[in-house]
């Protein structure tokens, strides 16, 4: 531990990168630390992402990166996060410490760690995850459209996700692996959609490697099935916020334990901020890089006035 940085940030996904360049632009000696395993890497492209509309995401980061480059107040290295804390004396700084046994002290820190995406366990999912199998239609959805759709869930859910998942099929079943739960309401509001509803045991999914071709129920029957949309839940994927202190909340449906931010992305912690899936960020590529850029910019507002008021 040779220096104080202004700002560590662990994380290299999305909304890290996107800290990272507005950081360097503002010339704040910046950490960025990268232990990979970025949610969206199994997927073949990025949907929705002005600029980079089906760009591979491991191509993105790379890219990503190949930017920092041109700021030398910006050093990235590959490495994990396994212990942090806040020394409340003094100047309130970080020291994080890698698994590697380095450690590094900031004045601030920006957890932009992702999250752990929880989807159900159903035999074949894993392998198809991120491809013909996915929790987001305006990431995936393009890419199976017009073929026959199904939503794995039941009840208010259920509705929410096959109704909007008709924007990109005529063809659209919701597989509720067991009894529906749908109030007369929300049962008419399907019919009304041309959605139908199955609520035989779903057994496994079938398809060659990636690709998904039918749904296999319990009773040896198949469905032909080109896309399967689910519920997921996120998790923190790394213990730092915790251990740093910081509040966590369910910030919105899919989230289950999100560091708790204000507006400014500043975190319970002082010193402390997050960005992107970690906080709570509704997930997709082009939200956490708006969450990146202005958690950065406020950070650096905060560092400045820090300097200059004695």
């Amino acid at each position: 531990m040779t220096k104080t940085w202004d700002c560590i940030i662990v994380g290299g996904g999305a909304a890290g990168l996107s800290a990272a360049l507005v950081l360097g632009r503002a010339r704040r000696r910046t950490l960025l630390l990268d232990a990979g395993g970025q949610s969206n890497r199994p997927a073949h492209g990025i949907g929705g992402l002005l600029g980079a509309d089906g760009r591979p995401p491991a191509d993105y980061y790379a890219a990503g990166r190949a930017e920092l480059a041109a700021y030398p107040a910006v050093e990235l290295r590959d490495g994990e996060v396994v212990r942090g804390e806040r020394i409340a004396a003094g100047d309130g700084r970080f020291t994080l410490e890698l698994a590697d046994g380095t450690r590094e002290s900031a004045r601030r820190v920006l957890l932009a760690t992702g999250m752990d995406y929880r989807y159900p366990q159903l035999d074949g999912i894993a392998e198809r995850w991120g491809r013909s199998v996915f929790h987001c239609p305006f990431c995936h959805g393009w890419e199976v459209r017009e073929r026959p759709l199904a939503v794995l869930d039941r009840g208010a859910g259920a509705v929410h996700r096959a109704t909007l998942l008709r924007a990109w099929s005529d063809d659209v079943t919701v597989l509720a692996n067991g009894p529906a739960e749908l109030s007369d309401e929300e049962a008419a509001l399907l019919r009304a959609a041309g959605v139908t509803v199955d609520e035989r045991p779903v057994a496994g999914l079938v398809g060659p490697g990636e690709e998904l071709t039918a749904v296999r129920f319990a009773d040896g029957a198949e469905r032909p099935c080109g896309g399967l949309l689910v519920p997921v839940t996120l998790h923190q994927r790394s213990p730092l916020a915790e251990q740093l202190g910081a509040a966590t909340h369910a910030a919105n449906p899919l989230t289950a334990d999100a560091v708790e931010v204000d507006a400014q992305y500043n975190a319970t912690v002082p010193g402390l901020h997050s960005a992107g899936d970690a906080a709570g960020v509704m997930p997709s590529v082009a939200n956490a890089v708006a969450a990146g850029n202005f958690a950065a910019a406020m950070l650096v507002a905060g560092l400045m006035a820090d300097r200059f008021s004695g």
